[in-house]
């Protein structure tokens, strides 16, 4: 099936939701489809994260033409009581590459 990303076997660090999020924060007019080639997920995939990344109140967006703008909660506390306090900007400040260590592009802070 063309166009879906090839799949990943084992576990990993970092949740979908979290990709998902690091990379609007990279570029917050980011493309659901290169969100998706990205974190290495299918569109699909990646609408129901972001659905479920706004319903609980972490992210949200504006309509900008044909094109949607991202905007991230940075002091939105994490869900899971292990990480109790932690902000979705600290979250994001160990995600998120330093604009050094991509070769000089610019990143968004949330």
């Amino acid at each position: 099936m063309p166009g879906v990303p090839e799949s990943h076997t084992g576990w990993t660090f970092v949740t979908n939701h979290a990709r998902v999020l690091a990379t609007i924060a990279e570029d917050p007019a980011v493309r659901i489809r290169d969100i998706a080639a990205r974190c290495r997920l299918t569109e699909r995939a990646v609408q129901r994260i972001i659905s479920d990344l706004e319903q609980g109140g972490y992210l949200s967006h504006t309509r900008e033409g044909r094109a949607n703008a991202y905007r991230i909660e940075p002091d939105k506390v994490l869900r899971h009581p292990a990480e109790a306090g932690l902000s979705v900007a600290a979250l994001l400040t160990l995600l998120v590459q330093d604009e050094t260590d991509r070769g000089g592009g610019r990143v968004k802070t949330p």
